[in-house]
């Protein structure tokens, strides 16, 4: 195997500065030493200064005094001026280019100019160059943000010091159309300029490239980038040792970069491993570092890929695992690609060691098996909700599949109501609460009513705390009785009387209302104690009379229906709802014998109002006078009628 070295790789002038200056704080400072943010992207770099007492901040409002080192990618200018009133020593360790990046944006920015920067907005390093320009810069990092800039008269442009740039000058190009007056400054620090160059160097002639550097670190995934670009097989790790051997064994050449905050010894350390290295040891290593597995256990993996029938699984054994379709979960619905993704990583439970073919038998739902009934015997004990889905309806339930194990739903506790067909909850999710539970017998009895129960428990508590007498409330026709409907308001029955269901004589509450109907009604009475809710549906509208009262008056012709024929007259409904007495004297000029001889019940007629007793709510009617020219109207004499609607009134 070749080992090819980048010729420029590794810490760059800015980043070797900062290193020691902090190094410097670290051995010699009085007091505490605090970064004000990682001093470089480097974890390992970070973790070295820590050992050495450098505590790494986020905030400086707590810190009052002690050395405070301002990491290489420098800090807006507010920080420098709040650092500045403080008791505290200041080690500016700010890059040198990126320095002059912020002198030249505080220049222009006060000249009047506005300051276009050329890089990721969530990088420090921006982060900091905007701050030098009141944080009102135009931060743009690709040629959609470059194009939807607006026409602006004077900017200055500047750039990301690990840039690379092919993009500031395709960026540049675009930015050139937007301003009168423009004044652009390369602000890619040469050193960034010679790792990238050297990089692409050595990936055109190589069969993987190694990329070490901070996986956060800008200039390292430049590099990461550029190998890309002309080598198929890259690799990016913080050090040698997140490097795979199984990875790199294949290749005969292989190119090694780093990005600017990489360390010498981090560089050193890959070479020597991989020098170290020869096709036996490598071998043997990678032989070494396969895991021993046995039928029965449980181990993890990583899926490779998904088919409509199997997903095949890295074990980090010499051979693959395969989980055929059968053997991925409980629910005979479920899809492979439903459950898994490539990339994932899932537990898996042994089978066989080989199916015939060298591939590794696994199963996921026995892991889930392993896992959930331990899930299931926390939620029967702390009786806490769980998700259930319905298989099939059976004799005297449910089959439902709780966390991929089967269990049983009892058809008395599907629902709080009764039900008559189960087959129509197949297929469906429930929240449900486990009733009966045996692990050593795989018995698992979940029931919807308790779970229903106690939520219209909620329901009708709630429900009891906002009702009040003469509100009005809807609510839905439940059953009908002779003597009265009973109401859902929503958990709780109320009863509307025949009484009140209607301001005129109601036989049978079906007259008025069928079951299923939604009605609006009024709370005439409350008993929380004995759960009685009395309710009101005629209360909801104004009372007939008081209607008739106000719109009619005597000498009115008007129009209504027969609804009642008696020997003595025939009782008429106004449209107001009330009924008017048309006395058989009264029916017509001509003698009638009886009423039913010339009328019929359901029969419309035109009658005058001769007469209003309000204090008794009656109303006499005449149609004969309808055809008289005489003003007087007919007497019948009160003794009479009072006797004849009395008898009415008694007979129904």
């Amino acid at each position: 195997m070749e080992i090819v070295i980048a010729k420029n790789a590794g810490v760059c002038f800015g980043v070797k500065r900062a290193l020691e200056l902090a190094y410097e704080q670290s051995e010699n400072a009085s007091g505490k030493v605090y970064s004000y943010g990682p001093l470089v992207h480097n974890p390992q770099v970070v973790t070295e200064l820590e050992n050495r007492g450098v505590a790494t901040i986020d905030e400086i409002d707590n810190i009052e005094e002690g050395n405070l080192i301002v990491r290489s990618h420098g800090v807006p200018k507010n920080i420098i001026d709040k650092i500045k009133v403080k008791n505290i020593n200041l080690v500016d360790c700010t890059c040198p280019y990126v320095s002059k990046v912020h002198k030249k944006v505080e220049e222009y920015y006060n000249r009047g100019y506005d300051i276009i920067i050329i890089g990721d907005k969530t990088h420090p390093e921006v982060i900091g160059i905007n701050g030098w320009c009141n944080n009102k810069a135009y931060i743009i990092n690709s040629e959609e943000e470059a194009n939807l800039l607006p026409y602006l008269e004077n900017i200055c442009v500047v750039s990301q010091t690990t840039n690379t740039l092919e993009k500031f000058d395709n960026l540049v190009e675009i930015i050139k159309n937007k301003a009168n007056n423009i004044n652009i400054d390369n602000t890619i620090c040469n050193a960034t300029k010679v790792r990238q160059e050297s990089t692409a160097d050595v990936a055109k002639s190589v069969e993987a490239m190694i990329v070490l550097g901070g996986k956060n670190s800008s200039n390292t995934r430049k590099l990461v980038e550029i190998s890309k670009k002309y080598c198929n097989n890259v690799f990016h790790v913080e050090t040698i040792k997140d490097l795979s051997l199984q990875d790199i064994q294949i290749f005969n050449t292989i190119g090694i970069t780093a990005g600017a905050s990489t360390p010498d010894w981090i560089i050193k350390e890959a070479v020597e491993a991989m020098d170290n290295l020869n096709k036996d040891e490598m071998m043997e290593a990678i032989e070494s570092s396969f895991k021993r597995i046995h039928r029965g256990e449980i181990v993890k993996g990583t899926v490779l890929y998904v088919t409509d029938n199997e997903v095949m699984v890295n074990i980090n054994y010499k051979s693959d695992g395969i989980i055929h379709r059968d053997e991925l979960s409980r629910d005979p619905d479920a899809k492979p690609k439903d459950l898994f993704n490539v990339g994932d990583e899932i537990n898996v439970y042994v089978l066989r060691i080989d199916d015939g073919e060298g591939n590794v038998v696994l199963s996921s739902k026995r892991v889930e098996d392993v896992k959930n009934w331990d899930v299931l015997e926390e939620a029967y004990n702390k009786k806490s909700e769980i998700d259930c889905k319905v298989l099939n309806a059976v004799k005297g339930g449910l089959t439902v599949l709780v966390l991929g194990i089967n269990g049983f739903m009892p058809a008395s506790h599907v629902s709080v109501n009764f039900v008559t067909d189960l087959s129509k909850f197949k297929g469906q999710t429930f929240k449900v609460r486990i009733i009966d539970f045996d692990k050593e017998k795989r018995r698992v009895v979940v029931s919807r009513k308790e779970v229903e129960r106690e939520e219209l428990d909620k329901k009708v508590a709630q429900l009891w705390g906002n009702l009040e007498v003469d509100t009005i409330i809807e609510g839905t026709v439940q059953r009908l009785t002779d003597f009265g409907a009973f109401v859902d308001l929503g958990g709780v029955d109320g009863l509307i009387h025949i009484s009140d269901l209607s301001w005129n004589r109601v036989k049978h509450p079906s007259e008025v209302l069928k079951p299923g109907q939604k009605v609006e009604v009024r709370v005439l009475s409350l008993d929380k104690e004995k759960n009685r809710i009395s309710l009101g549906l005629k209360q909801t509208i104004a009372e007939p009379w008081e209607v008739f009262i106000n719109n009619v008056k005597v000498d009115d012709i008007v129009e209504g229906r027969i609804v009642n024929l008696l020997d003595f007259g025939a009782f008429v409904r106004l449209k107001e709802g009330v009924d008017g007495l048309l006395h058989v004297s009264q029916i017509s000029k001509e003698h009638v014998n009886k009423p039913s001889d010339v009328l019929k019940i359901g029969e419309t007629v035109k009658v005058k109002v001769i007469e209003i007793n309000e204090e008794e709510k009656r109303i006499s009617l005449s149609s004969k006078e309808l055809d008289s020219n005489d003003s007087e109207l007919s007497q019948i004499k009160n003794e009479d009628i009072n006797t004849t609607i009395g008898d009415v009134i008694k007979e129904n």
